[in-house]
């Protein structure tokens, strides 16, 4: 007997998840909800023509509308949240109420915080709670914390990962194979890292360093960005010396976006432009988008995690390393598949019983041989040096 899944919202990542979850999670049905309908029934009939099997459908379904929400999540065993963050927390209490798992591809540290401060609800409901899954988060800090699990006394974590185009293309050297509101987040505000053991906000877009990988990444520039770690400074409080998450870019992609901050593109408070009232984030998305989106959506997406510390009494450090490229098969781009695919896996690993009931970090969803295990089928080859 299998699974019934939800997937709320039916976009890239989304969209993926429910394909991932077809294929390796244990599916008897997939439902697609978004507000786009006509988007819903079309990643449906995605899934079903590449696995040749009838398990998706397409629903609309307004999020915010809460007893409609209700009634797509009660019939399922597990759901994955692949809409914006904002909407996060109502669809946890959603779910909650309804008594479905649930996980979501947040990558916002505060509205996590608030999930996570659900755990007597869920844990009442028997139902696991997990914000904060995809690439980055997610997939980084497992991939981390099972390098740090190869010392024996870990000191330091430094985490680097990203999603580029193949082929990049001046002047931006960049594909957006996400939503501009969620590149725009990561770039904005402070970051978390540990730093001398307590968590500390550290700048976004800054303290670059270059980084070198094998082809066809080549030179790397990394800076601080936003999100990335989740809840987990403050889980590793006092256990590591060192906690970092950047985010890799082509050279010279930081100085440009750094110009754009400090002109003020990133706020979200209005200004006055001739005789309107302006958004500059949303006039900047408005401009920018079109210009980072690509039908030659070929990409990679890389993660690697550097840690360093004791092993037999001596100085050690471990590397690892995940890649995954676009799949001209089904046209799925590495971000999908290494952000969706995550959210699968753990949605899959709710709905087989295998997380605890209550709010799950996302720290621990996978690790150790769970994480190879996972990633085996998906042709995610850890390297280790």
């Amino acid at each position: 007997m299998g699974y019934r899944y939800a997937i709320l919202g039916a976009g890239r990542q989304g969209l993926y998840a429910a394909y991932d979850l077809a294929r390796f999670g244990e599916a008897d049905t997939l439902a697609l909800y978004d507000l786009n309908w006509g988007a819903a029934s079309r990643g449906a009939e995605k899934i079903n023509r590449l696995l040749n099997r009838e398990v998706a459908q397409g629903h609309p379904l307004d999020v915010t509308d809460t007893p409609a929400l209700l009634q797509a999540l009660k019939p399922v065993d597990a759901a994955v949240s692949a809409v914006p963050y904002l909407y996060n927390l109502n669809i946890t209490e959603a779910a909650i109420e309804a008594g479905t798992h649930v996980c979501d591809l947040g990558g916002h540290t505060p509205t996590a915080k608030e999930v996570m401060a659900l755990a007597e609800d869920a844990r009442g409901q028997g139902i696991a709670i997990v914000p904060d899954c995809g690439m980055a988060p997610g997939l980084n800090i497992n991939l981390g914390l099972h390098a740090l699990s190869l010392l024996d006394e870990p000191e330091a974590l430094h985490i680097y990962d990203a999603g580029l185009p193949l082929h990049p293309v001046p002047p931006w050297n960049y594909v957006s194979t996400f939503h501009i509101n969620g590149l725009t987040n990561e770039y904005y505000g402070n970051a978390w890292f540990l730093r001398d053991g307590e968590p500390t906000p550290v700048p976004c877009l800054t303290e670059l360093e270059t980084l070198e990988f094998e082809p066809p990444l080549g030179t790397l520039e990394a800076a601080v960005t936003s999100g990335g770690l989740s809840l987990t400074p403050w889980r590793l409080k006092g256990k590591l010396r060192t906690l970092e998450n950047k985010t890799l870019r082509y050279p010279g992609h930081w100085q440009t976006f750094e110009a754009y901050q400090r002109l003020g593109l990133f706020e979200m408070e209005t200004v006055q432009l001739a005789e309107a009232r302006v958004v500059p984030r949303e006039l900047f998305h408005a401009l920018l988008e079109p210009k980072l989106r690509s039908k030659d959506a070929r990409d990679i997406c890389i993660i690697r995690v550097e840690a360093k510390g004791q092993r037999g009494g001596r100085p050690a450090s471990v590397t690892l390393e995940l890649r995954d490229t676009y799949d001209e098969n089904t046209g799925f781009t590495a971000m999908e598949k290494m952000t969706g695919g995550h959210a699968a896996i753990v949605a899959h690993r709710a709905a087989r019983g295998d997380l605890p009931a209550g709010p799950v970090p996302v720290d621990d969803v996978l690790t150790g041989k769970a994480l190879e295990e996972a990633c085996a089928p998906r042709g995610w080859q850890i390297r280790q040096w």
